[in-house]
């Protein structure tokens, strides 16, 4: 007997060897059949889903669910463009507090204000307490003068605006979040990806010290399972800073191992464990992704996050120790470090099949396209980021640089996997709204970023799906409806494939099954 049988409904596979079926069966939180292989038999629950689209759930290939989660629980400046309106909130949110108490804030972005903010401007409404605004990136900071004296000399300039290095030594220097705060933190941005579709994710490296919330923030995800808190799967990418020097015999080229508060039980089908992530630049927003030339308009080309040698023996100590590896590279001179990285590690060990993943890929010139074929590199791009912030990023890249953002069909035509995910909370997670800019590149002002770049609806969907289950080594269980896989699937009131593209954001996510069982 079936567990269940969905019936009824238009169900797209994406598996090539049988792309389409109108009825499915469940056992066991697997799919037995589709269509005449599960006709006649008997099922616990049937899902008449009244001609309904069904589609393998979403895949999130890069998010960040504590640092959402958070964000979502406390005020926002944002939008903001008005330096006084964000003083205003801080104020407002600070009046109940005790004195010496930290105040978090999110949404904050110096690019929108008519004036820049400073520490002593933050100083005039804390009233004492220590306040940190988080920036929309999650690159940079404003802090005022009493979370200002707490950090190490030479940390932070006086202005109170601080990024990479300086912010993660603020953020450090905040009172750790409780590992029952952080697994409310990855429930609450969880049911949010559930709620888009989403059904399983990779989060983008816990314990790096840019964004550590807790020495043991681990733990918390697997708080979050054992309570019953987890509606998707998770995959948790470790950061490299994460990982203590070990001793271990020569021919086992390990020379760091992890240490991040796990304990026996991690591991499996709702909870596992990923990539090892590595920093080489910082972020767009902040300018400070690692350049070869300026900014527009500017004399900064950003910032790696160490020496390119560091780096470098640090993607490959990750290789030589067995990691998958998901290099953070936003710039394409960070994209020129990373496959130089690369290069030499599969030199010196060579691991074809080690699936190593670039993150952002942002800024990537077209000599470096067959250098990310040979390697077989994947890249985890964020459509999102330039539906929203795409018209800066142009603008700051000029017209002979901003063909090359966030590309799409460059990739695939020179063999490169693409894979979609959206970096939440830096920008909407929404994975259809990810596939219509895919289709379309119209950022929301109706600037088309990258005219060479659109790919097809099909392609776009793999992104999520079938290329996404790939890149977090999930392909026996997850990315397309065939026998066998796990029974992860999205109901949608319409069909991406039959309407107009500048529809495909606008389809409802009526229901979410994982394993089988309906969800939210």
């Amino acid at each position: 007997m079936l567990s269940s049988r969905i019936t009824n409904a238009r169900i797209i596979t994406m598996d090539p060897q049988r792309p389409l079926a109108r009825e499915l069966g469940i056992w066991r939180g697997r799919i037995v059949g589709l269509d005449e292989d599960v006709a006649g038999l008997p099922a616990r629950h049937t899902h008449d889903l009244d001609g309904a689209v069904v589609l393998p759930g979403f895949i999130d290939s890069h998010v960040h669910l504590a640092w959402a989660g958070l964000k979502a629980a406390v005020p926002s400046v944002a939008p903001s463009t008005r330096a006084d309106d964000v003083l205003r909130v801080v104020a407002d949110a600070g009046a109940g507090a005790p004195a010496g108490a930290w105040l978090d804030f999110g949404g904050y972005d110096q690019r929108t204000l008519d004036r820049p903010l400073t520490a002593r401007d933050l100083d005039a409404v804390a009233a004492g307490r220590k306040v940190y605004l988080g920036h929309l990136s999650g690159h940079a900071c404003l802090v005022n003068t009493a979370v200002l004296q707490g950090l190490p000399a030479g940390a932070a300039g006086a202005d109170g605006f601080l990024v990479e290095g300086a912010m993660g030594a603020a953020l450090r220097s905040r009172p750790p979040h409780s590992l029952d705060e952080l697994a409310a933190a990855v429930a609450r941005a969880a049911r949010v990806c559930r709620s888009e579709g989403v059904t399983a994710c990779a989060e983008a490296g816990v314990g790096a010290r840019l964004f550590r919330h807790s020495p043991i923030e681990a733990a918390a995800y697997q708080l979050a399972h054992d309570t019953g808190r987890l509606p998707i799967r998770v995959q948790l990418m470790v950061a490299a800073d994460a990982l203590d020097p070990v001793r271990a015999a020569p021919e086992d080229t390990t020379a760091r191992a992890l240490t991040l508060g796990l304990r026996t039980g991690f591991g499996g089908g709702a909870l596992s464990l990923g990539a090892l992530k590595i920093f080489t630049d910082g972020g767009m927003m902040a300018r400070t992704a690692a350049l070869t030339s300026p900014y527009r308009g500017t004399s900064t080309s950003g910032q790696l996050q160490a020496d390119p040698e560091e780096l470098v023996e640090t993607i490959v100590a990750g290789h030589r120790a067995g990691w998958q590896l998901a290099i953070h590279a936003i710039g394409d001179r960070a994209v020129d470090v990373a496959l130089d990285g690369l290069e030499r590690a599969q030199r010196l060990l060579p691991r074809p099949q080690a699936r190593h993943r670039i993150e952002h890929a942002g800024l990537v010139r077209p000599d470096q396209l067959p250098r990310l074929a040979a390697l077989g590199v994947t890249v985890v791009i964020q459509p999102n980021f330039l539906r929203y912030y795409g018209d800066d990023y142009a603008t700051v890249m000029g017209d002979d640089r901003a063909g090359w953002l966030y590309r799409g069909r460059g990739f695939l035509d020179h063999g490169v996997r693409v894979v979609g995910s959206s970096d939440r909370p830096v920008a909407d997670g929404a994975p259809l709204r990810a596939v219509q800019f895919m289709v379309e590149r119209a950022s929301q002002s109706g600037r088309v970023i990258g005219p060479e770049e659109p790919v097809t609806v099909d392609e776009a969907l793999r992104a999520y799906t079938v290329d996404a289950a790939h890149a977090c080594h999930w392909e026996a269980d997850a990315g397309s409806l065939t026998p066998g896989k796990r029974a992860d699937l999205v109901v949608l009131g319409d069909d991406p494939y039959r309407v107009d593209p500048s529809r495909i954001a606008d389809i409802e996510v009526l229901r979410t099954f994982l394993a089988g069982e309906d969800g939210l």
